[in-house]
């Protein structure tokens, strides 16, 4: 029976591939032919093909929140690939991600196409990702950033690299606070996090074999930019996230 789910699961999976696929390639096509700004198409096809792509995984995904009603900058803490399909898909919105993304078999081609923004760490081009950031949000798009700058097993948070939230502040845009849970039988899931020297594909195979756990997405209160220091924003950030994930152990170091 475990078998017969993970075949069935890896082949949804396949279609959902295909779907995106087609879409990416037809974003390539307008890209030819179109000089206008194709930011929201792209995030309305993304968003619908996370959807796809969020269903086909093996998860039982609970909102707790109210989603925004204005464009803003969502700030996450980062446990997994899988993030970005669970959270991609409550809105329209464009991600922020590490340039080994842009490498991966398919993958970085589809996250590319989707107008995810790529930083290089150590790389000097941090200007140029500020500017990138800074023209999204002026333009009205939603952007989802991890200032945890990497992921982890679930049971702690990173300080945030608050200079990635200096766009809000510039922008004036509100922040969107957002903690991610996944659970497994009332505890820490040890399969969901993408950690270490972990490779995409070994890691969505033992996905698809695991029976289907819980995740927690917690909407929390949006955080006025205004007046802020990037710093100062970004610990009450971290603070209103690792609250919701941790209650009172909640004293973790911010990154400047």
């Amino acid at each position: 029976m475990k078998k017969l789910h993970f075949h069935i699961r890896l082949y949804r999976l396949l279609v959902v591939l295909a779907f995106g696929l087609v879409m990416a390639g037809g974003v390539s096509l307008l890209e030819r032919f179109r000089r206008d700004d194709l930011m929201a198409l792209r995030q309305r096809l993304t968003r619908r093909f996370l959807v796809q792509l969020a269903a086909a995984l093996p998860f039982r995904l609970s909102l707790h929140g109210k989603l925004p009603d204005r464009p803003m900058l969502w700030v996450s803490n980062h446990v997994s690939w899988t993030d970005i399909p669970l959270l991609g898909g409550l809105v329209p919105l464009s991600f922020l991600s590490k340039a080994e993304v842009r490498s991966w078999p398919l993958a970085g081609w589809l996250a590319h196409k989707a107008g995810t923004l790529f930083i290089r760490r150590g790389a000097g081009d941090s200007g140029l990702v500020r500017n990138q950031l800074l023209r999204h949000l002026h333009n009205g798009h939603d952007l989802l950033i991890f200032p945890e700058g990497t992921t982890t097993d679930g049971r702690s948070l990173r300080g945030f690299h608050s200079r990635l939230l200096a766009s809000a502040v510039e922008s004036r845009v509100p922040v969107q606070p957002v903690a991610i849970r996944y659970l497994r039988d009332g505890a820490t899931d040890p399969v969901a996090p993408f950690i270490g020297d972990d490779d995409l594909l070994s890691h969505l195979l033992r996905l698809l074999r695991s029976e289907r756990s819980e995740v927690e997405i917690h909407l929390l209160p949006p955080l006025d930019s205004q007046g802020l220091s990037r710093t100062e924003l970004g610990r009450q950030a971290h603070t209103a996230i690792a609250r919701c994930l941790f209650g009172d152990r909640s004293a973790l170091p911010v990154a400047a």
